[in-house]
């Protein structure tokens, strides 16, 4: 009996030790002034569950922002969109809209970092963000008691299993097979919202949880583009909003 018991410490060891033990803090955001791409989201208003998305780029923080490429149709949160409580300037008139909250089936209104992709496929010189392979022990976790809440992790690479619920990513099938993570609520507020996404869509007239999805040639597009040097940011909102707010906030402007 003795004989297998080194062996199971060792292994036991091993693993361990391998195990993240601290939670990794959330990246600094990265303010919009100093984006160069931006994915624009609109809908009809904060119901809708359909919108159109535009690619802008622009040369640098002084030029014009350029729209690239044609629109595209894309699908928010099944129950439409609601303000994200990290926006640093609310609009004053907010108190009449629900902000989002965890589980609430709306897509979050505002503007954010895209700051890494994950997916099936492996990762290639095409794409230009941080990227994570899904694995089966790859979960988001949207445990709001969690110390892990709002983050993609490897399940045998945290020290700290404090979660409840999670998605289980590899799980979600061809929807995951490509996919852009959204900062929204990166100071990971609990019940502020997580695991916002985008990626495929599951059909043209089916909304979300909160995440925005579309087309896989439009998603393969947007992936592909996006650029980790160039700041890359999602802008959502309803397009009454949006014009109201373009020029305070220096938007881009739409067609």
């Amino acid at each position: 009996m003795r004989k297998f018991v080194f062996p199971i410490l060792l292994f036991l060891c091993v693993n361990l030790f391998a195990q993240v033990k601290t939670v990794t803090p959330p990246k600094p955001t990265i303010s919009f002034s100093e984006s160069l791409q931006a994915v624009v989201v609109t809908t009809k208003d904060w119901s809708a569950i359909q919108g159109t998305a535009q690619l802008f780029e622009r040369k640098n923080i002084g030029s014009d922002w350029k729209a690239i490429g044609k629109s595209f149709p894309v699908v928010v949160g099944k129950n439409g969109m609601a303000w994200s409580d990290g926006l640093n300037e609310l609009p004053s008139d907010t108190g009449r809209l629900l902000m989002k909250t965890e589980g609430d089936g709306k897509s979050p209104a505002g503007i954010f970092n895209l700051s890494s992709a994950f997916g099936t496929i492996e990762k290639s010189d095409k794409i230009k963000l941080p990227y994570t392979k899904l694995e089966q022990e790859t979960e988001c976790v949207d445990d709001v008691k969690s110390s892990h809440y709002n983050r993609i992790v490897n399940r045998n690479q945290v020290g700290n299993f404090d979660w409840k619920s999670s998605e289980k990513m590899l799980e979600v099938g061809a929807q995951y097979d490509l996919g852009v993570f959204v900062e929204h609520n990166s100071e990971k507020q609990a019940g502020g919202g997580s695991c916002i996404f985008l990626h495929i869509w599951k059909d043209e007239t089916s909304g979300t949880a909160g995440c925005t999805a579309m087309a896989r040639e439009n998603m393969e597009t947007v992936l592909y583009w996006l650029d980790a040097k160039k700041n890359p940011v999602l802008i959502q909102l309803p397009v009454e909003d949006y014009k109201k707010f373009q020029i305070s906030w220096k938007l881009p402007k739409l067609k």
